[in-house]
């Protein structure tokens, strides 16, 4: 496993910090945030991103995509978590896009990655059904009636998923509640009849919604895979979306310590710039050290997506354990050493405070992480 990029690595690198810097920075989100928008991103700044190519980065070029690797998908992600990019690349690009590469027919595939590539469609995952991530306990049914599937149930924190133009829904067609087994994938207009949708608002602005689904009606033709056989295609995807989101919360970590270090050559107490401070130095050390710690587990969880997906749950529960804290510390941290002002409105390092607190949540906190790593390690 490599632990520096190559030159169309950093090539790529440079072109998303240029780009989100100038179209999708902090400011912009809070723009959005400060205006109530509706759809809670810029679909003129999406639309330029996937024509850069970033909806596609992971998808074969049979279908559009550019074939580039998760690393390099997740190089696109570090650069978004630097300035809280609003956009729907997480939900869509990463986690419906998985979905439907891992457990579509070759007909959905070819109908629709395509437009998941050019930005055209968006879709989100409805998973959870409580506030804590327990991705087999699912209670929401898909009952066949005739040639189709009948579904009734409620999802929670469910990512873009008041904008997305379709929902890739997790439900029990057989089984126990709590059983991995009979769980199917079914792929729904989110304007269909029966579907209700809530916006939530976030704290971190990040775009989510509660979606109830009284009765509505699937055909056969969009069930993701084999009936009640959808968790050996739900695992990977999940694991997916962990590293991808530790990716992001990488570049959140990154962007508040430069940032925090930089107010620590600036400001001044009793004379001098508190970065002077041998406490404040060794705080800011220890943030260094495990940033670069943290920088090792992400590459080989990235990496481990293409070239050994054996391994992926492993280092994926360990990358999302292991970013969770560090967003954590630095955020906490940055806080800290900002005083009291790091958490008012008027700087921008409070969003930094919050999205790190949301982005912890998806798809698995600490504990549920620490947990796993160790039963898969056989403890």
């Amino acid at each position: 496993m490599a632990l520096v990029l190559n030159e169309e690595q950093r090539l790529l690198q440079d072109t998303a910090k240029d780009f989100l810097s100038k179209y999708a920075s902090v400011a912009s989100l809070r723009k959005l945030r400060d205006e109530h928008d509706h759809t809670g991103y810029d679909p003129d700044t999406w639309k330029q991103m996937a024509e850069m190519g970033w909806a596609s980065v992971i998808l074969p070029e049979a279908y559009g995509g550019l074939e580039f690797g998760f690393l390099g998908l997740g190089i696109v992600l570090e650069e978004s978590g630097r300035t809280l990019t609003a956009s729907p690349l997480f939900a869509s690009a990463v986690v419906g896009a998985s979905a439907v590469l891992l457990g579509g027919s070759e007909q959905q595939k070819q109908t629709l990655l395509p437009k998941i590539a050019s930005g055209d469609l968006t879709l989100a995952l409805a998973l959870e059904e409580s506030h804590h991530h327990k991705p087999t306990h699912i209670a929401t049914t898909a009952k066949m009636q005739g040639d189709d599937f009948v579904l009734n149930g409620s999802k929670f924190f469910v990512l873009d998923g008041h904008c997305a133009d379709k929902l890739i829904v997790v439900a029990r067609s057989d089984g126990a509640e709590s059983d991995s087994n009979g769980v199917t994938l079914l792929i729904v207009d989110r304007n269909s009849q029966g579907v209700t949708c809530h916006r939530t608002i976030m704290a971190d602005s990040r775009n989510a919604a509660n979606i109830t689904f009284e009765n509505v009606i699937v055909p056969s033709g969009d069930i993701l895979g084999a009936v009640g056989d959808g968790w050996p295609i739900l695992e990977p995807v999940l694991d997916r979306g962990r590293v991808a989101i530790a990716a992001e919360m990488m570049g959140c970590a990154l962007e508040t310590f430069e940032r925090t270090v930089a107010y620590l050559k600036e400001r001044e107490q009793f004379g001098v710039q508190i970065g002077s401070f041998q406490a404040l130095q060794h705080r800011a050390a220890h943030m260094q050290s495990e940033l670069e710690l943290c920088r090792s587990v992400l590459m080989q969880a990235l990496s481990t997506v293409d070239d050994a997906p054996e391994q992926l749950p492993l280092l994926a529960s360990l990358a999302k354990a292991r970013l969770n804290a560090l967003v954590k510390l630095v955020t906490n941290e940055a806080v800290q050493m900002h005083g009291g002002i790091g958490v008012t409105d008027d700087l921008e390092i409070g969003f930094f405070l919050k999205r790190a607190r949301v982005a912890m949540q998806v798809f698995g906190d600490t504990g549920f992480h620490k947990d796993r790593y160790a039963a898969l390690s056989g403890y």
